[in-house]
Parts: C-alpha cells; structure tokens; sequence
C-alpha cells in the first residue's frame, strides 16, 4: 500500500474526495478541513494499493491539485486491515509487479546529484578495485562493484531518455562525465605512488592474472551481462522491492575497468588501456540500452492501462472527461 497527503485549496476538496471516495483501492479515506497553513487548504489522507498508485495521482493532477498544493507519497511496509485487504484485492495485477512511476523518478532525481559524495565514493571505489587488481583478489573487485554509485545516473539517464525529461539526463550525464575521468585520475595517481614506494612492479600487467584478466579483455559475454544487469537493474528500481539491485552492481564491470585504465595508463600499458576502455564502454553502452529497453516496456504497459481508466466510475465521481464523453459533440 502507499499512503497519500494531499494539500488541496478547499474549492478544490470536494472533486479530489469524490475522485478518491469512487476508487475501491482506496481506503482509510480521511478528511481534515482547513488544517493546512502553507498553502491554505484542506488536507486529506488516504491509503491506496500500490497498483494504482500512479493512475490517481494522474488523475490529482489533471485536477490541478499540484499546482494549487501537493501530493506526498509513503511507502507503508505493513498494515493489518480487512479494508486495506479489500482495497488491494479491488486493484488489478500484483504489487510487486506495480510500478509507483513518482517514486522512480524521485529515486533518479536523487541520485543523479553530482556532489562530493558521488565523487569521493568514486575515487573510493576505484583505489579499491585498483589494489583488488594488483591483489588478484575478486574479493576486493566485488567491493569496489558495490561501493561504486555509478549506477545512479545511468539509471537516471535510462529514466530520462524513456520519459524525455532533457534536465534529468543533463545531469545524469554529467555525474558519469565527470565522476569516471575523477575516478580513473584517482587510480592513476595511486598507481604511480604504488610504483613509486615498490608496491607494484613497473611491468605489472592485469591480464597475467587468471582472476582479473577479464577486466581488460571483453568478449561477447561482456556485452550479455551488460544488457542482463541494465534490465534487472531497471527491474529492481521500479519495484516494490529492490534488494536485487546489490547484485545488479557487483554483476557490472565498470568500477574494475574504470580502475584499470587509470592503472594500465600509469604503467603504460596501452594494450590494457584500450581492452579497459572497450570493457567500461560495453558495460555503459549495454545497460542503458537495455534499462532504456525495460523501461520503455513498463511504461507502455502502464499508459495502456492508464487509457482503459479514463472511463472509469471514478472519473466520472470527479468530473473529469473521458474518452467516451470527450468524443461526443458538444450541444
């Protein structure tokens, strides 16, 4: 279930309580008339299933709610009620099949954010994955898979590009940008102290090591597991539950191929340079495609649902035009 609080000017209360009120997944319908301050209104709360989340809050905006008030959303975890029962057997399909489209682009939005975090966990993430290369150690690649936040953008870009919102992919587009070269530029720099101090050997190279050698030289797996994570990764993000998304990142090599560019630039190791550019480029390349992909097929299943719905009891409740009434001529 997810619960709304609805900010309405009191004019508009009566529509958006008919709308609701006519809606069987919505329960536990309350009513709080002029109790809001800022903007004045009325404020109304309800619980509706998560199926039909997003086809009512189209619906509160085509009344004009968020442009006279607001519309906030609350994931509820658990609730013991017959009425909320009866309010999720009334909506069509399953709830972890639903997709809440405000809250994807609500996760994206904060997450395509270009600030110091996003940058310091980028240069954390490559120094990692740039000793498990020298280490050998899948333990340490793994780690720096999962510290690694560039799946936030690409998730954004992938959201952006299917919902043509240009400002969302601007800045999706300029976390990756800049985060990358900043994260490469790190294992760069850690690869000269590294040589420096006698750490590393100056002929090190990535691709003599049967447990890192992957990482510089991508094959056509490379491209399947690219396109594999970028729609499970799709999947994890516009569900109900998005425990899978861990194992979307360490299933990536981005972070690892980002790491060995700086690492095989430092050594002067072009034949690895060029075999972890092409590896980071597949990994980029495939899950946008296939997360703009996953995307592209939620979103056309949920505006065909949404175009069954116009006609519905509850519209009509509020007295918003539906497709039947829009077509008639006007007497």
């Amino acid at each position: 279930m997810v619960h709304l609080r609805i900010v309405v000017p009191s004019a508009l209360a009566p529509k958006v309580l008919d709308l609701l009120d006519a809606t069987p997944s919505v329960c536990n319908l309350v009513y709080l008339p002029g109790t809001a301050r800022r903007p004045p209104g009325d404020v109304i709360l309800c619980d509706i299933a998560r199926e039909d989340a997003s086809i009512v809050i189209d619906d509160l905006k085509e009344l004009g709610v968020p442009r006279q008030g607001s519309i906030s959303l609350e994931q509820i975890d658990s609730q013991i009620s017959d009425a909320a029962k009866a309010a999720e057997r009334a909506a069509r399909g399953l709830p972890s099949d639903a997709v809440v489209w405000e809250e994807v682009e609500a996760r994206t939005s904060e997450t395509t954010e270009l600030g110091g975090n996003f940058l310091a966990f980028m240069v954390l993430a490559c120094l990692i994955g740039s000793i498990g290369i020298f280490t050998g150690s899948p333990i340490l690649i793994i780690g720096a898979m999962v510290v690694g936040p560039e799946f936030g953008p690409l998730a954004g870009l992938c959201v952006a590009m299917v919902e043509r919102r240009r400002g969302v992919a601007l800045r999706s587009m300029a976390a990756l940008g800049i985060g990358f070269p900043v994260g490469i530029t790190a294992a760069f720099l850690f690869t000269l102290i590294c040589v420096a101090t006698g750490l590393v050997d100056a002929d090190f190279k990535s691709v003599d090591n049967p447990l890192t050698h992957f990482i510089a030289k991508p094959d056509a797996f490379s491209v399947i597991v690219a396109c594999f994570a970028g729609a499970a990764g799709m999947l994890s993000l516009t569900s109900a539950k998005s425990g899978a998304l861990v194992g979307v990142l360490i299933s990536v090599t981005t972070i690892p191929a980002a790491a060995n560019i700086g690492i095989a630039a430092a050594l002067g190791n072009w034949t690895d340079w060029r075999g972890a550019m092409a590896q980071l480029s597949i990994n980029l390349t495939g899950i946008v495609l296939a997360g703009v992909g996953t995307l592209y097929l939620e979103r056309r299943l949920y505006t065909r649902r949404r175009r069954r719905h116009v006609d519905d009891d509850s519209r009509v409740a509020a007295g918003l035009p539906g497709a039947e009434r829009s077509a008639r001529p006007q007497r």
